[in-house]
């Protein structure tokens, strides 16, 4: 009888732990798929330099590279990761799924170094003019225990759909900066690209 007990008790303390372990294997899948993609590299020590899927064998070949400053617009900031994702040469999203996650096919990640220095090598998105979309990167920022938060995505100037009417609406709203400047450097378009952190990010415990 008391072997019968000790088994029934040794059964249900499985049983209990089993439920545990997979409750939270399920909030750790769930987190997953819903937390920003920001944190989804695969690296475990990220860089200040990044190539975006698919770069050698994409025509408009770009390098955005420049510094990260603290709030104040003067002092690097290292260790700030910045991830970029955008649409394909055609303007179209190639979305692809891991483990039941969707998530954007030309997409990288870097770490600004001491100076605050980072540099992408990535190419031209195109227009999707179905939706009258503009050629853009679409940055996201993680501070060191901050939240992450979005950028105003980035615009080119060549872009055919970028109307002076958009140009005097972002002059107004202060943010002409939005818009890169490319430069034919060798078989490289090249741009500069200064980023001032938000002030307003809340730091986290």
């Amino acid at each position: 009888m008391k072997n019968f007990i000790a088994l029934f008790c040794f059964t249900c303390l499985l049983g209990a732990n089993y439920s545990i372990c997979a409750q939270e294997s399920t909030n750790d899948l769930d987190n997953y798929l819903e937390r920003n993609p920001v944190y989804d590299y695969t690296e475990l020590q990220l860089n200040a330099t990044d190539t975006i899927a698919d770069f050698e064998s994409k025509q408009n070949k770009i390098k955005v590279s420049g510094t990260i400053y603290q709030s104040d617009g003067v002092t690097p900031a290292k260790d700030v990761i910045l991830y970029i994702e955008q649409a394909d040469e055609n303007g179209d999203f190639d979305l692809r799924k891991h483990d039941e996650k969707r998530y954007v096919h030309h997409r990288g990640w870097i770490k600004t170094d001491a100076d605050g220095h980072y540099t992408f090598y990535t190419f031209i998105p195109g227009n999707d003019r179905r939706y009258n979309q503009l050629q853009q990167l679409f940055p996201i920022i993680k501070e060191p225990s901050k939240p992450e938060y979005e950028l105003a995505s980035f615009l080119f100037d060549e872009d055919p759909l970028l109307t002076k009417l958009c140009r005097k609406r972002m002059a107004k709203k202060g943010d002409p900066t939005r818009i890169l400047k490319l430069k034919k450097v060798g078989e490289l378009f090249e741009v500069q690209k200064d980023i001032v952190l938000n002030s307003d990010a809340v730091a986290t415990k």
